[in-house]
């Protein structure tokens, strides 16, 4: 289970709390066990700090602690803080990216299971698509359900998804891409053949929609798998 250390505190030093954790960071490099720390500032008290840090599990953030540059580094911002700094210790019992949410609509519900109607409501009008196959991008949700058609045309697949980050309002995910050969596809006549690709799709989300993506696969693969190479 993630778990998450909030540090709540007061400083008038900020530069130098930024750079001690800095030179923490530097100093534990291969045996810290953080996975991501945000700090944020309250705006109605410019002085008032949170540090988010989060760990993969309760035990590896008890792993973290017990380092030595971990208790020389608290001892130094005690000193840079107005007061001690107060820790609450949180885990996470929900955790949902929402612009992922939006992404996986697009592989779930459009892609796989082609519901062009879902298209509306996950892609702005003024959608840009980047596809590495097309040397045209496509503008719109109309450039989206042609593409999605000639491919669900040409075969019938699943996109397996390996991994996916989101950071700000991009989404990346890695997948593979496994489809059997019914219709032509770029000339190519219907071989039945199965075939596999790997790639990776990013998505940029603007006001809960999708508003570019970028699609990045190994097509000469596909192309030799089908004979055309």
């Amino acid at each position: 289970m993630t778990f998450v250390q909030l540090v709540d505190y007061e400083t008038s030093q900020p530069e130098a709390v930024n750079d001690l954790l800095d030179r923490y960071v530097e100093q534990t490099q291969g045996r810290r066990t953080v996975l991501a720390s945000r700090v944020a500032q309250d705006r109605d008290s410019k002085t008032h700090y949170f540090d988010f840090v989060e760990f993969p599990s309760y035990e590896a953030a008890m792993k973290n602690s017990h380092l030595p540059e971990t208790d020389r580094m608290f001892q130094e911002m005690v000193a840079l803080c107005e007061g001690m700094p107060k820790f609450t210790n949180l885990d996470v019992v929900r955790d949902e990216h929402l612009n992922t949410l939006l992404v996986n609509r697009m592989y779930d519900e459009v892609a796989m299971k082609g519901d062009m109607s879902v298209i509306d409501e996950i892609c702005a009008a003024d959608y840009h698509d980047h596809d590495i196959s097309n040397p045209v991008d496509k503008i719109g949700r109309e450039g989206m359900r042609e593409d999605v058609m000639a491919w669900r045309s040409a075969f019938d697949f699943t996109f397996t998804r390996h991994a996916q980050m989101a950071q700000d309002d991009h989404v990346t995910t890695l997948w593979t891409w496994t489809g059997t050969h019914k219709g032509e596809f770029m000339g190519i006549a219907p071989t039945g053949k199965t075939c596999s690709m790997t790639g990776t799709t990013v998505f940029r989300c603007e006001d809960g929609m999708l508003k570019e993506g970028w699609w990045h696969y190994d097509a000469m693969r596909l192309m030799r798998e089908l004979g055309a190479m």
